[in-house]
């Protein structure tokens, strides 16, 4: 049954995380630098992704020997990187500049969307949320996305370069919280 309490919970969680209001400014530079965002495509892919990552990812820590309160943890640790690069306005993951293809595929589906950040997170979700629960969260944001994506030019110019660093910072600083929760909620002793 869908807890919609919960629900929130994961889309604030998802939407600090994906960060596409932090992303403007990339999405962008690599609309002037390609000359158009396929928003529709780079939506899709990146929602397949989370998706598919949403239900296999149990199957793929458990080729590893892997448990799901040790990604958690791994995942908190992640979060709290992602959060200090907003928070602090650094660099500490850094895309790969050789990648080639499409800028809505590459880098702007994977890994500007659905990177490490988003994939560990909603394995971490799993562990303190319902799966129903987690994909109502995931559609939202997509659909949050989808509209950010279509409408860069005109949010480029309402919202401005300020606006940008302050939410950026306010998101930093949720998301840091939401990584102690997390990390709380799946340490032990034993």
């Amino acid at each position: 049954m869908l807890n919609f309490k919960e629900i929130f919970s994961v889309s604030l969680i998802l939407f600090s995380v994906i960060d596409i209001l932090g992303s403007i400014p990339i999405v962008i530079e690599l609309r002037k630098r390609e000359g158009k965002i396929h928003s529709g495509k780079a939506t899709f892919i990146a929602g397949g992704l989370m998706i598919v990552f949403l239900f296999l990812g149990r199957s793929i820590l458990s080729l590893f020997g892997l448990d799901v309160e040790s990604f958690a943890i791994a995942g908190a640790i992640v979060i709290t990187i992602i959060a200090m690069e907003m928070i602090l306005n650094v660099t500490l993951i850094k895309m790969d500049p050789s990648h080639t293809g499409t800028g809505s595929i590459v880098p702007l589906a994977f890994p500007l969307l659905a990177g490490a950040g988003t994939l560990t997170t909603i394995l971490s979700l799993r562990a303190v949320y319902e799966v129903p629960n987690i994909l109502v969260g995931i559609l939202l944001n997509l659909v949050f996305v989808y509209g950010v994506l279509k409408s860069t030019t005109w949010l480029e110019k309402k919202i401005g370069q300020n606006g940008f660093v302050v939410l950026r910072k306010v998101f930093g600083i949720i998301l840091l919280a939401i990584a102690v929760k997390i990390f709380k909620e799946n340490f032990s002793f034993t």
